[in-house]
């Protein structure tokens, strides 16, 4: 087994703390971009969909959460655990609510059909277990990651 030295384990805890920054900022840069589409008031076709699945019309404002806040979190590197997981919640809302019929299809190119929101659930998940790294606000071990 090889042993790492010093500066070898500090390489790599830095190669390590640049991935997870670059995967907070993509993934709450376009989680943002997405939901400052929805500003501000929510898309009346949401409150539609969860009037039709008899949830309450409240939920509606949920998307705000997953889309607006916790992506700024992520972004900051505050919380990311919590913001991470709350993305991952707002994603599965999303495939369940509106993408039911796409889950288990492909695109015309054989690509499967959800991909993009199934890149965002699995990043959002990893990060909910790595949490922020170093290179945040919230640091590697600080209270707030």
């Amino acid at each position: 087994m090889a042993i790492l030295t010093n500066r070898a384990a500090d390489t790599r805890d830095r190669g390590i703390d640049i991935a997870l920054l670059i995967l907070r900022l993509v993934l709450g840069v376009l989680i943002l971009l997405h939901g400052v589409g929805k500003l501000p008031q929510p898309p009346a076709f949401l409150v539609d969909l969860l009037a039709k699945h008899n949830l309450p019309a409240v939920l509606a404002y949920g998307p705000y959460i997953g889309e607006i806040a916790a992506p700024l979190l992520l972004i900051v590197g505050v919380w990311t655990r919590l913001a991470a997981l709350l993305i991952a919640i707002n994603m599965v809302f999303a495939l369940l609510l509106v993408h039911t019929g796409q889950l288990f299809s492909l695109d015309k190119a054989g690509g499967y059909a959800l991909e993009l929101q199934a890149m965002f659930l699995f990043v959002a998940i990893a990060l909910a277990f790595t949490g922020a790294g170093r290179l945040s606000v919230g640091g590697r071990y600080g209270p707030l990651n």
